[in-house]
């Protein structure tokens, strides 16, 4: 997995606020390879929506360098690099009347709306594919408004399936989602990492139960530093995790899949 083409890279990236001055990334340097699967961890405000701004071209660095499948920010179009650079994220503004293969097919121009003059047979066809890659044909005709969140999460990554992108962003997708969406979720994730061995992707999530079998990396956040980052076996642990989150956590492992829970006090036992 490691040997893949470098898809991002963070040299040295910082990120101020130039009306405060306040330091919201310090020195973060990271790369990620096709094939990859990243989780992005930190607690609120670590930095993590500010490390995926960077990498999906939508802010630049204060300080050091970002590199985005081999170009560089600031020498490049960002509107041309984002058209190939998927993004999925709970926040996403989808027009409710839309019906599923439409909300698919507005990934092709990267629009909220239609552009119903772009969409030729071919395109239309590709919506149709995708549908059917993640499990979800039956929505094509289904309005957006009363798809199920997980539905909708799915649909969202179908639309982002559309530009073919070599990097897939999710930003908290399985945010407000049910037990049952979020395990359909899940399974979607595992199988767009067997279907496309070259994809690379990163998802943002406060939840180690909310990763797929899938996930090979992980990069964890503190106060907009990185803490540990490599092999997800060896930065999902007890220590790094209790770092990250300032309090006991407890990490294990089952059939591929982590869980994360609070660490039992050895003192300060209620008394009666």
């Amino acid at each position: 997995m490691s040997n893949g083409r470098i898809v991002a890279a963070l040299d040295g990236a910082s990120v101020r606020r130039f009306t405060t001055g306040q330091v919201i990334l310090d020195d973060i340097s990271w790369t990620v390879r096709s094939g990859e699967h990243w989780a992005l961890l930190g607690a609120n405000g670590a930095g993590k929506t500010s490390v995926l701004r960077l990498i999906g071209a939508l802010m630049h660095p204060t300080t050091g360098t970002v590199e985005v499948l081999g170009q560089r920010l600031g020498s490049v179009d960002v509107r041309e690099l984002r058209a190939h650079i998927g993004l999925v994220s709970s926040a996403q503004r989808v027009p409710q009347d839309l019906t599923g293969h439409t909300v698919v097919l507005t990934g092709h121009t990267g629009t909220v709306q239609p552009l119903w003059r772009s969409y030729d047979a071919d395109v239309r066809e590709r919506a149709h594919t995708l549908l059917a890659e993640l499990d979800i044909k039956e929505l094509a005709d289904r309005p957006y408004g009363v798809c199920s969140g997980g539905q909708r999460a799915r649909l969202l990554i179908a639309r982002a399936l559309m530009a073919d992108p070599s990097l897939l962003l999710l930003d908290e997708p399985f945010n407000a989602l049910d037990l049952p969406s979020r395990e359909d979720l899940i399974d979607t994730m595992q199988q767009l990492a067997e279907a496309r061995q070259e994809l690379a992707t990163i998802t943002v999530t406060h939840h180690l139960e909310e990763l797929s079998p899938a996930i090979s990396h992980a990069l964890l956040l503190r106060d907009g530093r990185v803490l540990a980052t490599g092999l997800a076996d060896d930065v999902l642990t007890a220590p790094s995790m209790t770092a990250c989150f300032g309090r006991p956590i407890e990490v294990s492992r089952h059939g591929g899949r982590w869980l994360a829970r609070s660490g039992v006090a050895n003192q300060g036992t209620r008394r009666r």
